[in-house]
């Protein structure tokens, strides 16, 4: 088997605040009925996450279950557990009516990490971001700029993004440009 690799062989960039690429992730979206115990209770043993509930994100160690739609969660995971996991879940989901797909390589993931961090997806994402209108545990599907992106707040100054592996360079760019010193607004602050 080959060696995973990132859309963007670890890119990083330092401004005001930091942006940088995650390098490969394991990524399992799970569709399913959220309200079959049999769906719900099979995803908890296999993964040993909780089911999140709507725009949410949790987290059990190196493992994160994002919601995305109201019949699919994304599990996040160290890229050298995801065919084990796999297997598991396919196996406790057996009978029932479920998808488990390794969208891995379909995705690149990025940190925006600083006291800066907020402002920079500010800038990209029509997503309120005030303190008091997103923390820790929250999830959004949403662009940046004029592509899809999921984010969440995955350290006290830190934001994880997800997007399509196919527009990673663009989302680098975006986000390093948003960052790039004397570019602070302080709307945070």
């Amino acid at each position: 088997m080959s060696e995973p690799v990132s859309a963007l062989g670890g890119a990083a960039y330092q401004g005001f605040c930091k942006v940088q690429e995650a390098g490969p992730v394991g990524m399992l979206t799970l569709r399913g009925n959220f309200a079959s115990q049999v769906f719900v209770n099979a995803v908890k043993t296999s993964v040993g996450v909780a089911m999140p509930k709507v725009r949410a994100i949790v987290t059990e160690g190196d493992r994160s279950l994002a919601w995305m739609s109201p019949d699919e969660v994304l599990l996040i995971l160290p890229h050298a557990e995801l065919a084990a996991v796999r297997t598991r879940l396919t196996e406790a989901l057996a009978g029932e009516h479920a998808l488990v797909v390794d969208v891995s390589d379909a995705r690149a993931v990025l940190t925006v990490s600083g006291a800066g961090a907020r402002e920079v997806l500010a800038k990209l994402c029509p997503v309120d971001l005030a303190p008091d209108a997103f923390g820790p545990g929250e999830m959004r599907r949403t662009r940046a700029a004029q592509v899809a992106a999921a984010i969440w707040m995955s350290g006290e100054e830190e934001f994880t993004l997800i997007a399509f592996r196919s527009v990673a360079g663009y989302v680098m760019g975006l986000l390093t440009a948003a960052a790039a010193p004397g570019g602070e607004v302080g709307v945070f602050a």
